[in-house]
């Protein structure tokens, strides 16, 4: 009798473990498995191997599955993509003080007191009553370079107040931006005697503290003005008229070429031909005027 309750007892036990196997199974169908693997041999007797699932053929050859973003991320990430440029509340650019690049503002900073203190070009620090380093956002995207200070920017210390920076100003107002939101700089920091052109050597040895400037701004654009700035920065001797209305690039930045506001007060028909060249700016930057 107890044998017989025995062999029951078995009977009962295998066709558990059976349904349960076969639920087993039937599940991993559902789930795409059509084979189970051979498991491999034990090593010893105390080492036992768990048999492996196989993973679908489907499931190997599919692509990788992207990460879902939540709206917060996702939002997060679109601005993070985007440039700093917005039209909300009457400005192009947004700049916080809590930005990364902070430390390029207090290195821009050594830097300026680096140009004060130059005399590479000798006749420029004997003559010049201070340097002009340059003004505006330091991490502004858009830059406006011009050639040198005259006698005003010289007696003031900040480029472009003169009667050229004063229609700088409202060719920057027309291209709905501030002044304070971009960034002016010349190629040479010092004036040059009697406002003449700047020398070769002259912008040589200026040469590395603009390329330091430029590179501690990351400007996206840089908006040349004048044939000595444009052909300078560019390394060419192409004509002002000709490298105008086309998109150049000096080091990752996308430069356009214009006319010297200078010009442009001695020759006021060439307005026409600047403000279509700062539409094209515009442009670019996704902003019709």
């Amino acid at each position: 009798m107890n044998e017989m309750k025995g062999a029951i007892a078995m009977m009962d036990n295998r066709d558990q473990l059976r349904r349960v196997l076969v639920g087993r199974l039937e599940s991993l169908e559902r789930a795409g498995v059509q084979q189970l693997p051979k498991t491999q041999p034990r090593s010893g007797a105390d080492e036992v191997t768990a048999p492996a699932t196989a993973v679908p053929a489907a499931t190997i050859n599919a692509e990788p599955t992207p990460p879902i973003e939540s709206p917060l991320v996702k939002e997060e990430n679109a601005m993070a993509r985007s440039s700093a440029w917005t039209r909300g509340g009457g400005t192009l650019f947004e700049a916080t003080d809590e930005s990364p690049r902070s430390a390029d503002a207090a290195t821009l900073t050594i830097l300026q007191q680096e140009v004060a203190a130059c005399t590479r070009c000798g006749e420029l620090a004997d003559t010049r009553t201070q340097t002009v380093f340059g003004v505006g956002n330091p991490q502004a995207q858009l830059c406006f370079l011009g050639e040198a200070p005259g006698a005003d920017e010289d007696r003031i210390g900040e480029p472009f107040v003169g009667r050229g920076g004063q229609l700088l100003n409202k060719i920057i107002e027309a291209c709905r931006l501030k002044r304070e939101e971009v960034y002016i700089l010349n190629m040479l920091k010092c004036r040059p005697p009697g406002n003449r052109n700047p020398l070769p050597t002259e912008l040589t040895n200026c040469r590395p503290f603009l390329e330091r400037q430029l590179e501690l701004i990351q400007p996206e654009y840089i908006c040349c003005l004048g044939a000595v700035a444009a052909q300078n920065l560019l390394g060419t001797t192409t004509s002002i008229g000709k490298l105008r209305g086309k998109l150049h690039v000096y080091r990752g930045a996308r430069v356009i070429c214009t006319f010297h506001p200078a010009y442009l007060l001695r020759n006021p028909a060439a307005k026409q031909d600047c403000w279509e060249d700062m539409k094209f700016l515009m442009r670019q930057l996704g902003v019709e005027l």
